[in-house]
């Protein structure tokens, strides 16, 4: 996929766009970048917030937050990223400024190795049903479309920068397991989580021009909770968040969960 130049003709002002965008949503008053710091207090590291140029932030919410933190996980000779989810909608997005920095050869890893976990595309899950008919499988299935083109979309970006030769070594794995997620977790490279729980809400959707009312995920404006193994004197309870968090991943990994095929 080849970056298409900004009116100014430079292959840069895609990352340039994204962050400026950022910033919007942020000036804005919606959703917030930064890293905890005490009870309910989130600020900026200082690199990020040189990057994408925005201001100190009192709330984390996923999708900024998440893109921060994602950015800085990214500037590593080896990048690894675990990550348990209902869909790759708020990672795809997330992604997009790192790796458009790679193409512009602003940074360069060596490896990226990422691991994810959505929840299984052919069984029940709780959740999402229809409110006035929990028999219905139509929002099921509009999920499960929703997840492999959201995981496809996710394959093509990282494929794109394995092909252009600009990282030595990509790689990407895929797996379900017969689980519905109560919350998302992202491990970035080892020392970082992040945490969100995912509401339950009843919304509108329109499935094969029919609307109807369904109870469905909040996810994308969800508070993320960080926690952080850096630092010359981390909290210990962000070390044993991590280190169970990296624990509980890897044990669903190993034993139930399930390669999913997206490309044959």
């Amino acid at each position: 996929m080849t970056p298409k130049p900004g009116s100014d003709g430079d292959v840069t002002a895609p990352y340039r766009r994204i962050a400026a965008e950022l910033r919007a949503e942020i000036e804005d008053g919606r959703p917030r970048v930064g890293r905890q710091r005490g009870r309910g207090a989130y600020v900026l590291d200082r690199p990020v917030a040189q990057r994408v140029g925005v201001k100190r932030s009192r709330h984390g919410q996923a999708e900024p937050e998440l893109a921060a933190h994602v950015a800085a996980a990214f500037e590593v000779e080896r990048v690894t990223l675990d990550v348990f989810s209902l869909t790759t909608e708020t990672l795809n997005k997330a992604v997009q400024v790192p790796l458009q920095r790679i193409r512009s050869g602003d940074i360069q890893p060596g490896t990226i190795t990422v691991r994810l976990l959505l929840p299984t595309l052919e069984g029940p899950l709780a959740v999402p049903r229809r409110v006035d008919d929990a028999s219905d499988e139509q929002p099921l299935k509009r999920l499960r479309r929703l997840t492999r083109n959201q995981a496809e979309v996710f394959q093509n970006s990282l494929q794109d920068v394995a092909d252009r030769r600009l990282v030595s070594e990509v790689s990407l794995q895929i797996k379900t397991v017969p689980y519905t997620p109560t919350h998302k977790l992202y491990l970035l490279n080892g020392r970082e989580a992040l945490f969100a729980y995912y509401e339950v809400v009843d919304r509108t959707v329109s499935i094969k021009r029919e609307d109807m009312m369904i109870y469905d995920f909040l996810g994308l404006d969800a508070q993320l909770f960080h926690y952080s193994t850096g630092g010359n004197d981390p909290d210990p309870h962000d070390v044993e968040f991590v280190r169970r968090s990296q624990r509980w991943f890897d044990s669903l990994w190993s034993t139930i969960a399930e390669p999913l095929t997206l490309f044959e």
